[in-house]
Parts: structure tokens; sequence; C-alpha cells
């Protein structure tokens, strides 16, 4: 089918703000969006800039604002948001830098998320084997674990928008992970953190973080449990 593609511009050695440019575009309804980029970037224009990797929806560097959403390009298909005819839309992800065309600039996403302290903390002496953890301990936090760092999430949040000090649904989503983690030993620190100014109470349940989520994680649900944590959790 024949599609226009609308791209967000910006290149910071020639552009002043950043500007539309429209490609015609031949593509089939099962290609995805990625595909669709990458085929103006080899056969239409050399100079747009996006991040890629895997393409299989796992490493989550393709993140970006598609037809008006948050959406992973390689795990959407031309079906799904374009008619024949029809004009899709690149944008890069809100309340970021713009480095170049549809790259953000992430360093301050991964400060947040380094903030939360994102790793398993356990200064017990070590088993023989592994730290067990019953299937039923792990289930609490399994559907957190499928979280790939895309960003959706946080640049889809009205508070990340309005304050950029908000730590933001990602790095919340990922100290739920290990505050509920039966393994870890410094809940309470991390608690600490998130129960703050710039933490768990700038989010408003307004449920922008859930619709975005390429992995269909229900953040809210788990930081309003990650609330009730805190508000039960005496220091």
């Amino acid at each position: 089918m024949n599609i226009t593609v609308k791209i967000k511009r910006f290149d910071p050695e020639k552009d002043d703000a950043a500007r539309w440019e429209s490609y015609s575009v031949e593509a089939d309804k099962m290609d995805r969006a990625l595909d669709v980029l990458m085929d103006i970037k080899w056969h239409h224009d050399g100079s747009l800039t996006f991040r890629k990797s895997c393409a299989h929806g796992v490493c989550g560097s393709d993140a970006m604002k598609i037809n008006g959403e948050n959406k992973l390009a390689c795990s959407v298909l031309l079906q799904d948001l374009v008619k024949e005819g029809g004009t899709l839309t690149f944008e890069p992800l809100p309340a970021a830098s713009v480095i170049k065309d549809l790259v953000v600039d992430q360093s301050g996403f991964f400060e947040k998320y380094r903030a939360v302290m994102p790793w398993l903390i356990n200064d017990s002496p070590a088993p023989e084997k592994e730290r067990y953890q019953s299937a039923e301990d792990h289930e609490i936090i399994e559907e957190a674990t499928k979280c790939i760092l895309c960003g959706a999430c946080t640049h889809s949040c009205p508070s990340t928008w309005a304050d950029p000090d908000y730590l933001g649904p990602a790095a919340l989503l990922k100290a739920y992970r290990y505050v509920f983690d039966t393994r870890d030993e410094e809940s309470e620190e991390r608690l600490k953190i998130v129960d703050s100014p710039n933490g768990l109470w700038k989010c408003y349940t307004i449920f922008n973080c859930v619709q975005a989520c390429p992995k269909e994680i229900d953040i809210t649900r788990w930081l309003s449990a990650l609330k009730r944590k805190a508000v039960t959790t005496r220091f």
C-alpha cells in the first residue's frame, strides 16, 4: 500500500527548531513501523537518525512516538496504524532533549533508574547453589521483571512532563521489583528513596504508563502496591 510518512526531524547542526518532513512510501500492511523507517533511511534519506538494535521487542531501543502514542517501532504493524493512502507519523519521545531526529537523550532516564539501586542486595553468606525463591514469591515480582527499560512509560507520564526530577514509572517499577523480592535485604533503603518529594507521591494513577508499556505491564497496580508498602513501613 502507498502511505505518507511524516517524521519530526531535527539536526542540531542545521536546524534552529524541529521541522516536519514527509515521504511517500510503498509498504506492505504486515511491515512493522521500524521497517518503514529503515526503508526511508536506505532508499529516501540516509541522514534520518533513529535508534534500533534487536528489532524484536527485547532491547527497547526503538521507543518513539508513533501516531501520537509512545510505542516500540519494531513491535507494531502497519495494518494497525494506517490505511491505504493514509498518513503515519513519527516523533521523538516527549519530555526529553532531542539529540537528532528520533533520538533523545536518555541519560536522565538512566540516572533515575540507578537512583533506586536496581540490583539484588544480600550480604548474607552465599549458599552453595543459589538464593532460593519459591514460585509463589517470584509470582509477586514476575511481571515487573519483564520491563525492558524502553522509557515509553516514563515519557508518557504527565508528572514527568511537568517535573523533570520525578523518578518516573520505569524507575519506580524497578524499585517495586526489588522491594518485593524476598531475597533482597535493602527494601527499607529503597523505600526511603522512593518515599520522597520526587518519588511515589507524584504518581497520580493516570494510567498513561500502562497504556504505553509494550510489554503490557500493569505498572500502576505495582506502584500502588509500593505506595501501600511505603505507608506501612516504619523506618
